[in-house]
């Protein structure tokens, strides 16, 4: 489900239309007013009613519908469904044989699987602004690994995602070695304070969220010293699958710990 993000969105379709076959995708403009993004091709595209103001109620809604659309596709005879947002790309690890499809039809998943959540963001002393004519891994180099993206996206039953897809309720979770799921909703930060100065985020109050969490993503990844990811990955694994918030059993967690990668070079030829 996507609203007003025409420049995510497209490269969504771009991405996941490769790797699945465009008639496979299903996209769900959040309120009346919303349009068919230019690249859509053969995309089932369907605009409903908006989902609700306030991110709380919003989110509920969204999430609620998203995972009765899921359950529709199992009645249709799909064997996995992945449920994730328009700047949230899940890739397979660069040093594999299998694409995507290849990759998930050749594991084991019974409720769900996660993907290590890495959230890409400009370094501001280090990458110019994102010219949009290139493919976005060519143009950054850098991410915090951050639990908030390891999310429940790929289920192979029909389920209840909690908001934001961060989990699948009453069920745990496994997070997968080979699988990344890359955020690139912090990777301008033009971009991103031209989202922050919008209508929908004003009416919808989530500016303290972009203070909190978006732009200091970029300020983190900008003053911290960067490791090489495949030197932490799977310690990155471990901590969010023994360490989980009090408050919910089912989410993994990173204790607070801020971990920024240099992605690896194996990753650049991805085309997002």
């Amino acid at each position: 489900m996507a609203r007003n993000d025409d420049f995510f969105l497209n490269r969504w379709i771009e991405y996941y239309g490769r790797q699945f076959g465009h008639e496979n995708l299903y996209i769900y403009l959040d309120g009346l007013d919303q349009k068919p993004p230019e690249k859509v091709g053969n995309a089932n595209v369907t605009v409903i009613e908006k989902q609700g103001v306030k991110v709380v109620d919003a989110e509920k809604r969204r999430l609620d519908f998203l995972s009765d659309r899921a359950a529709e596709r199992f009645e249709d005879g799909y064997d996995l469904v992945i449920g994730c947002d328009a700047d949230e790309f899940l890739v397979v690890d660069g040093d594999s044989e299998n694409n995507l499809p290849q990759y998930l039809s050749s594991i084991k998943i019974n409720i769900s699987v996660s993907a290590l959540g890495l959230d890409i963001g400009q370094h501001l002393t280090k990458e110019l602004p994102l010219d949009t004519s290139k493919p976005v891994l060519q143009q950054r180099n850098y991410a915090l690994i951050n639990s908030r993206f390891t999310k429940a996206s790929i289920i192979a039953k029909p389920v209840r995602w909690g908001r934001g897809f961060h989990r699948v309720n009453g069920h745990n979770f496994h997070i997968d070695k080979n699988l990344y799921l890359f955020h690139l909703g912090n990777v301008d930060y033009k971009m991103l304070m031209d989202k922050f100065n919008s209508q929908d985020i004003i009416a919808r109050g989530e500016q303290a969220h972009y203070k909190r969490a978006r732009f200091r993503v970029i300020d983190i990844i900008s003053n911290k010293n960067a490791v090489d990811g495949d030197k932490i990955f799977a310690k990155a694994r471990a901590i969010q699958t023994i360490f989980r918030p009090i408050y919910a059993w089912n989410k993994p967690s990173m204790l607070k710990m801020k971990w920024i990668v240099k992605i690896p070079d194996r990753f650049k030829n991805i085309e997002l």
